[in-house]
C-alpha cells in the first residue's frame, strides 16, 4: 500500500501528463489550420471548414477503454457505444469502430449511418423515446439491443415477442436471444446547470420515472413478467451535470437491478447500461473531467458495479469528440460598431445554433489566426465575432478578448467536434461546410482526408424542392384535380 506522499506524487504526475497531452493537441490544431490554408482547403472560395483531429479521437477512445478496464473485473463484458447524435458522420463512426467503440443510435437515420460504417449489431444499442413499431421490428430482426422507454413501448415489445412465437423448446422467441432487451428508468435525482441536457429531473420525458407513485413496484413486476428483459438503462444527463449526480443516477439503477434480481430469484438483469454524458470543459484546452476520474468515482460510489456480476454499456458522445474538432472561418470583413470591433466571418448560427441562441449555456472559445493560418500575435482586444446570417444575434462570441481580427484572418471556434459542424441549421440557405480529418503524414506534414464534401448550391436547391418547382402553381388550376 502506498503512502500519502506516494499518492500525491502520482496525482501530480498524472496532472503533468494530462497538461502535456492537452498541449500537444493544441499544437496539432495550430498546424492543421496552417496546413488547411496552405493546401487550399480554407480560403476565399471555401471560407469555412470543419477540422477533426484523428490522433486525438484515437487517444480519447483509448482513454475511455483504459479507464473502465482499470476498475472492472477481468472478463467483464463492456461495450462503449458512441452516441451517434454527437457526430453523425460515417467516417467518424468507422474510425471509432476501428478503435473498439460501438454505436448508440436513436433514429432510423442514425442506425443507417452506423450500419454504413460497418458497426456490428451486437455493438449497437437503440435508444429513443419515440420508437415506431417498424423500428422495433428492424432492431429485433438485426439483433440490436433495445432499451424500451415506457410502458406503452414495452407493450409493443410484448406484441412483437408473441408474434415471434416460441423457439420450439418452450423458451423465449428466437429474436430475443439475439437482441438484448432492457428498460430505461429515470432515477429522478435532479438536474444540472443546463435544463435542456438534464434527463433525470422529476418531469423528464425519458424513461420510467422511478419515484412516481407505484412506478418502482411496476418496474419490478415488469421484469417478473418478462424473463427476456435482461438489461436496465439509465442516463442522468450530459453537459452541465456534475460527476457526483451522474454517479448517483448510476447508483440508483444498480440498487434497482439488485432489487429486481432478488425479487425474481435469479440474475435476470445481467447488464447495466450507464448512459453517457461526461461533461466537457469548454473554458480551456484542458480535457477535464477525464474518463479515469469518472470511472474511479463510480468504483467508489457503486463498488458492486465492477465486480463482474454485470456486463456494462456506456453511451458517451460529446466527451469523445468535442476537443478534437475545430470550425475555422475566414474573416470576410472587419468593421466597428459603437466603438467595438466586429469580425464578420462565415461561421455562425448555421454551424453553432446552440451557441448563438443560448450563449450563456454554450459559450465557445475563439482562437485568432492570421491570413496564412498562423496563430495571430498582438495584444488582446475586446471584439465581437459574428456569423453571416441575417439577424443581429448571429454571434459566435460577444466581447471576446483576443488579438484583433482583420480582413483575411481566420477565427477558429474551438472544441466543436461534437454537436457543431455535423448539425447544420439551414438559415439563409447557407451551405454545409466541408469536414476534413487530419493527422501527420509520412513526411511529417499534415495530411487531410475528406469526411464530408462541402455542400453545393445545386444540392441546396435539390433539398429545397427544386425538382417540384411548379407543384404549387398548378395545384387547383381549372381542369386539374
Amino acid at each position: 500500500m502506498g503512502t500519502d506522499g506516494e499518492g500525491t506524487e502520482n496525482a501530480v504526475g498524472e496532472a503533468a501528463g494530462i497538461e502535456a497531452h492537452d498541449g500537444r493537441r493544441a499544437a496539432r490544431r495550430d498546424e492543421a489550420v496552417r496546413a488547411a490554408v496552405e493546401q487550399g482547403l480554407l480560403g476565399p472560395d471555401s471560407p469555412v471548414v470543419g477540422l477533426l483531429d484523428v490522433t486525438g479521437i484515437r487517444e480519447s477512445a483509448a482513454a475511455l477503454r483504459a479507464a473502465f478496464d482499470a476498475v472492472t473485473a477481468p472478463g467483464t463484458p463492456v461495450l462503449h457505444a458512441f452516441a451517434v447524435k454527437a457526430c453523425p458522420l460515417v467516417p467518424v463512426l468507422r474510425l471509432l469502430r476501428e478503435e473498439g467503440i460501438g454505436a448508440e443510435v436513436a433514429s432510423p437515420g442514425e442506425l443507417a449511418l452506423a450500419r454504413a460504417a460497418g458497426l456490428r449489431p451486437e455493438a449497437t444499442v437503440l435508444d429513443s423515446p419515440a420508437k415506431t413499431p417498424a423500428e422495433l421490428r428492424q432492431a429485433l430482426a438485426l439483433g440490436i439491443a433495445v432499451n424500451a422507454d415506457n410502458p406503452q413501448e414495452l407493450e409493443r415489445l410484448d406484441a412483437l415477442m408473441r408474434a415471434g412465437g416460441p423457439d420450439g423448446t418452450g423458451g423465449t422467441p428466437a429474436a430475443t436471444r439475439r437482441s438484448p432487451l432492457g428498460l430505461r428508468v429515470n432515477p429522478q435525482v435532479g438536474g444540472g446547470s443546463i435544463g435542456a441536457t438534464s434527463t433525470a429531473t422529476p418531469t423528464s420525458k425519458f424513461g420510467v420515472a422511478l419515484r412516481d407513485p407505484g412506478a418502482r413496484a411496476w418496474v419490478v413486476q415488469a421484469y417478473r413478467d418478462r424473463p427476456w428483459l435482461t438489461r436496465l438503462h439509465t442516463h442522468t444527463g450530459s453537459q452541465g451535470i456534475p460527476l457526483s449526480l451522474m454517479a448517483q443516477g448510476v447508483a440508483e439503477a444498480y440498487a434497482l437491478a439488485e432489487e429486481i434480481n432478488e425479487a425474481v430469484g435469479r440474475r435476470q438483469i445481467d447488464t447495466l447500461d450507464l448512459g453517457g454524458g461526461l461533461p466537457v470543459n469548454f473554458a480551456s484546452d484542458a480535457a477535464t473531467p477525464t474518463y479515469a476520474q469518472y470511472a474511479r468515482l463510480l468504483a467508489e460510489a457503486v463498488p458492486g458495479l465492477f465486480d463482474g456480476r454485470y456486463g456494462l454499456v456506456t453511451e458517451f458522445g460529446r466527451s469523445l469528440l468535442a476537443k478534437h474538432g475545430t470550425i475555422v472561418a475566414r474573416v470576410e470583413y472587419a468593421k466597428s460598431a459603437g466603438g467595438r470591433p466586429v469580425a464578420i466571418t462565415h461561421a455562425g448560427v448555421q454551424v453553432a445554433a446552440r451557441t448563438v441562441y443560448m450563449p450563456g449555456s454554450w459559450p465557445l472559445r475563439i482562437a485568432a489566426y492570421d491570413a496564412k493560418g498562423r496563430p495571430k500575435e498582438g495584444p488582446d482586444v475586446t471584439q465581437d465575432v459574428a456569423g453571416p446570417a441575417c439577424f443581429s444575434g448571429d454571434l459566435l462570441a460577444e466581447r471576446a478578448s483576443l488579438p484583433l481580427l482583420e480582413q483575411g484572418d481566420h477565427a477558429a471556434a474551438l472544441d466543436t467536434g461534437a454537436y457543431y459542424f455535423a448539425h447544420h441549421y439551414s438559415y439563409n440557405s447557407l451551405a454545409r461546410p466541408g469536414v476534413y480529418g487530419f493527422a501527420a503524414g509520412t513526411d511529417g506534414e499534415v495530411a487531410f482526408a475528406t469526411v464530408r464534401e462541402p455542400q453545393s448550391v445545386e444540392e441546396i436547391v435539390a433539398e429545397s424542392g427544386g425538382a417540384h418547382a411548379t407543384a404549387l402553381t398548378t395545384l387547383g388550376e381549372p381542369g386539374r384535380r
